[in-house]
Formats: structure tokens, sequence, C-alpha cells
């Protein structure tokens, strides 16, 4: 008869998720073994930092399995102490994890048909198929050595979960639940931190995209992915799903994100330097919006501003997200956020053309900048997604007197951090940074208290903060030699809610500058045509003369609206906001709820739907937008073959 060692309560808890924890890694292992011809370079000493990487998203999904068991566990009453309880106990911890382990154990097999971890969208896959029993026994005997190697796991589970038996403190009954009581609270504390994957306030719960971090091409994200993980992940969250407003033949006539430059181009090995700044509504500029507060407003950007009036500005741009992890893949990748965020959805291990992976291969130095904590919001998983090789954060700056204790790196220390490392990079180089301060609390350091125009909203200090920063950064490095050969992309990452009226429509919702300063090639002027984010790619390509084609989901925003349909598109409370031409129009991806004239009604007041017919060319073209976007989303269709 088996024999148990009876220890404290504690290490028994710790010692059995840690079984677990053995037991993810051993499948993990055994994934990658039977499907390493899908993996060719992954190296040992990188699949050691994989299996790193990996125990992160292990113990944010064994913690949400066991939540309940859990907390069963850490009741601090004694009764939990029968045997009858520890039965129960003991058979809810097999169940739940022999359930993880079998999802774990199938995507060893099912990966090979998908090339992914599979998430909560393979019960809408199989929702209408009517032999689901027939095809899971075929399942069994096609592939029985799966089905032996969960039996083995689930037995060894078994087995090493009844090592240690459970004992309470020897302490006086008060004082035992008293003391049950902190180790609850300190437990449940650490739980919440692993579900999360960190403890900084600026952490953002755990994606999948955050697999990117650990790998060095996207489809090695499915060794740290582990399969509960991502089904849990994807619970709730809508799925793009496959179109067919227009035959397939039918939609590259209306609209193709496919662009072909003309084969005779000679790259220009300009410098790029992509700006996002946070939070940078289009209202804090005093330039862009000379009408607002009876012609007497002067806004909070007076350096932003003053290098507009020397440079290509947009004074209609808008973002293509309302969150901060949107902007990426908006800006440097020309994929807007659409449904669901690309970097959260189940498709973010698709192959996509980054603006910084496009250059890379021209032979561009590639580095990403942001100053919060390295892995805060995901942001180093996402720029190695999108091609850049380098990244600098808190880590590389080095220097915590200047953490703001919150969200990391004070703008002005970050920006001339980062103005110095662009000195000293090899050219041509491509660079982007993501400003911090701009955010709440709204603070800004010490020694600018009452520096900056307070403003009608806390934030507004802060973006005047931002813009002595940014001031800064451009003295550092205007006289540098390589300046005149750079072109410099400033725009925010998202809006934020507004003081005037005009901004608190559902298309001012967006609005953010778009600036293109490129001392080099005489870019001046104030352009009052749509612009979005995803245009940025395609101009800085354009402007390089880039010779290969690629994929993008905005326009050239040099070629002038005349010569190309100018758009704007975004996802608000679950319906397409789509502007072209004068209409702004609402879809929900069946029909059209609402459409406005957005210049003869900017605060769109009227709605026109049963009023006049439907503007037919624009609903047409923005259907092949979104049809486009999400059959290529959901085909992994985002680049193009050279």
């Amino acid at each position: 008869m088996r024999r148990s060692v009876e220890i404290n309560e504690y290490v028994v808890l710790v010692y059995r998720m840690a079984v677990m924890m053995l037991l993810y890694a051993t499948v993990r292992v055994g994934f990658y073994l039977f499907n390493s011809s899908f993996f060719p370079n992954v190296s040992f000493e990188r699949f050691l930092t994989i299996m790193k990487g990996g125990m992160m998203f292990d113990i944010s999904a064994l913690l949400y399995l066991n939540m309940l068991y859990l907390l069963l566990f850490l009741l601090p009453f004694r009764i939990k102490f029968r045997a009858g309880y520890q039965r129960f106990l003991r058979y809810l911890f097999f169940g739940v994890n022999a359930l993880g382990l079998g999802a774990n154990v199938s995507d060893i097999i099912y990966y090979r048909f998908t090339l992914k971890r599979t998430t909560f969208s393979v019960f809408d896959i199989f929702a209408n198929e009517e032999n689901m029993v027939s095809l899971w026994l075929q399942f069994l005997v096609d592939y029985w050595y799966a089905l032996v190697f969960w039996l083995a796991l689930v037995g060894l589970m078994v087995v090493l979960y009844g090592k240690l038996k459970p004992k309470p403190w020897a302490l006086a009954p008060w004082w035992y639940s008293l003391s049950g009581l902190a180790f609850l609270a300190l437990f449940g504390g650490l739980t919440v931190v692993g579900m999360r994957g960190g403890y900084r306030h600026s952490t953002r719960p755990i994606n999948m995209s955050n697999a990117a971090r650990f790998v060095d091409s996207p489809e090695e994200m499915a060794l740290v992915l582990n399969t509960p993980f991502s089904l849990l992940r994807t619970i709730g969250k809508k799925s793009f799903e496959a179109l067919n407003y227009y035959d397939p033949e039918e939609v590259a006539a209306v609209y193709s994100p496919e662009v072909y430059p003309a084969e005779s181009l000679e790259l220009k090995p300009l410098n790029v330097v992509v700006i996002i700044l946070e939070s940078f509504n289009r209202e804090h500029s005093g330039y862009l919006n000379p009408h607002l507060g009876n012609g007497n407003y002067t806004g909070y950007t007076p350096f932003l501003d003053s290098l507009m009036r020397e440079s290509l500005t947009f004074s209609q741009g808008f973002a293509n997200g309302r969150k901060s992890i949107d902007a990426m893949p908006s800006i440097l990748a020309s994929l807007p956020a659409l449904v669901q965020p690309y970097v959260v959805s189940e498709y973010s291990s698709n192959k996509i053309n980054g603006l910084a992976g496009l250059l890379e291969q021209e032979g561009y130095h590639t580095s990403f900048f942001h100053g919060a904590p390295n892995g805060s919001m995901g942001f180093d998983a996402i720029a190695n997604l999108l091609g850049f090789k380098e990244y600098y954060g808190k880590t590389e700056f080095g220097n915590d007197t200047e953490f703001d204790g919150i969200w990391g790196i004070w703008d002005e220390p970050f920006f001339e951090f980062f103005g110095e490392k662009l000195k000293a990079f090899p050219e041509p180089f491509a660079s982007a940074i993501f400003s911090v301060s701009s955010h709440h609390p709204f603070k800004v350091p010490e020694k600018y208290q009452g520096a900056f125009p307070k403003g009608t909203l806390p934030l507004h200090q802060c973006v005047g903060y931002t813009d002595m920063a940014l001031r800064k950064f451009f003295d550092l490095v205007r006289d540098e030699p390589w300046y005149e050969r750079t072109i410099f992309v400033l725009t925010a990452d998202h809006s934020v809610p507004s003081h005037f009226v005009e901004y608190k429509t559902n298309i001012n919702g967006f609005a953010v500058p778009i600036v293109l300063h490129a001392p080099g090639l005489g870019l001046q002027g104030l352009n009052h045509d749509l612009a979005q984010q995803t245009d940025i790619l395609p101009t800085v390509l354009s402007l390089l003369d880039y010779p290969h084609p690629y994929v993008a989901f905005g326009k050239n925003l040099m070629e002038g609206s005349q010569n190309g349909e100018r758009f704007v598109l975004n996802f608000v409370n679950e319906t397409f906001q789509f502007l072209m031409n004068e209409w702004a129009l609402y879809f929900d991806g069946k029909q059209v709820v609402a459409f406005y004239d957005r210049l003869a009604d900017p605060l769109l007041r009227r709605n026109l739907k049963n009023e006049r017919p439907l503007p037919l060319e624009e609903v047409a073209f923005m259907k092949a937008v979104i049809q486009q976007y999400n059959n290529r989303m959901i085909e992994d269709r985002l680049t193009v073959s050279r």
C-alpha cells in the first residue's frame, strides 16, 4: 500500500502545483519533438529560452484552471482535513488538470493541421459538425500514441499527488484560522500576479502575443504557449469570421491591400524614426485647431506645433484603435485593430510585413524604445513580431532614479537616451520610440511642478511635459549629419477623452496628429485629406522607393486623394466605422446601421439612413476592405511573397 508523507499543508500545495508545472514542461518537450520539422531553426540554446518563457504561460494557465481547488484548499478551517473533503479535492484536482493535459496533448497532433495553438474559436469551427463523436473516436484510434502519452501523464499526476499529505499547523483553533486567513491573502495575491504574468502596475494580463518575447519567428510562439492558456485567453473573444460579400475573384477588383511598386525602383537608404506619443489627442494641438476657443486656443504642444509648420502635417489624422496595443501593428505594419486587436487574437502568430522587418532585409539597423519595465504591455513581444532586432526598455536605460514609480522612465531622460543611441547606430537605421509619461496618474517630475499649463484636463500638463521632452530630443539630434537623411514620423498611439464638444464624437474619438518631418525631402504643408495610422507604412516605403511587394491596409499619402481612395476604418461599439469622402458609415457586418455627412454634420447629429439612399460606392469599398482583412487574417495571407 502506498504510504504518504505528512507535511505542512502549504508546502504540499506548492509541491502539487510544481508537479503540474513539470508535466506541462514535459508536454512542451513532447510537442517540440513530435513537430520538430516545423521548427528547423530552434537550437538547443533557443529551446531553453522557449522553455523558460513557457513557464510564465504554464503558471497562468494552471492558476486559472485550479482557482476553485486553490480556494477550497486554503480555507482556514480544520474541517478541510477530513477524509471526505480531501477526497473531493483530489477528484477536483485530477479532473481539471486531466482536461488541461488532454488539451495540451491533443495539440501535439492538431498543430500539424492548423500550425497554431488551438483557441476557443475551435468550438465555432466545429459547431456545425454532426459527427463529432465519430471524429473523436477516429482521432483516438489514429493517434493512439497521443492517448497513451496523456494516460501516462495523468497516471504520473495521480501517483505524485499522493506522495505528500497535508497536515495543519499545530496551533490553537483561533490562531490557526487567523494564520490561515493571512496565508489565504498571500496566496491570493500571488495567484493574481501569476495569472497576469507580472506584478507591476503597468503590466497587462499576458496574452498570446507575449510569447513573441521568447522567439525569433512567429511560428515558434506555439512552443512557448500551452493550449489551456490559449483556450482560456480567447473565451468570449469575438473571432474573425470568413466573409463573402464578394467572390474571391471580384473582391480584389474593388480593393486589394497588396502593393506592387515599380520593379525599376532603387531603394533610397534614408533613415526612418517613428515617434509614437502616448495619448496625444489631436485636440491638444493649437496649430491643428485654430477655430477652438473662439480662435484663442493655443493648445498644449508648442514644440510639436512648431515642428508641424516645418513638416507635412495631416489635419484629419486618425488612429485605428483606442488602446496602446492597437497602435504598433497599425502604425508599423499597416494592420488596423478590427473586432479584436491583432496582438491579442488567435492570429497573432501570422506572418506580417512590419516596417522594421522589411527594412532589416534591406540592410537597416532596427531598434525599438519604450521606457517602461521590459515586458510591460507586451511591447517587447510586439516589437519582435514587427521585426525590430534590438529592444531598449527600462532595463537597458539602467538608471532607476529616473523611474516615475508606475509606468516607466520619465520621457525627458528617455528621449535623451534615445537620441544618444541614434547617434551611435550605423546608417541606415529604422528606429521607433513609444513615450510613457502622458498617462494616468497624470504627474510630472517634481522639478517641473507648475511648469506646464494645467489646462482643463489632468492629462494636459503631462502632454506639455512630453512636448518639452520632444523639443529637447530634436535639439539633441538636429545638428547630426544624418538628420537631413532621416524621415521622422510623429503620431499618437490613440486618442483620449477630450474637452471640446467637437472632439467628443465617435469620429474624433480616434483623432490623432500624423506628421511627416523629412528635412532633406522638403515635405511641408497642411493636408486636409483623410489620413490614418495604417497609411504610415505605405507612405514611408514610397518615400524610400521601396521596390518589393507588400500588404498594407492603408494608402500612400503621397499620392493625393485624387489618385487613390482615402479612407479611415475603425471598430467601435461592435460596429465598423468607415470614413470615405464626405461620409461616415456605421456597419454591423450585415447592414449599414447609420450614416452621416461628416463634413456638413461634424457632430454626427443627423442619421441619414432613412432620409436618403446609401452611398453605394463607399459601402462597396468598405465591404471589400473588411472582407480582405478578415479573410486574409484567417488564411494567414498578410504578406506577399517576393
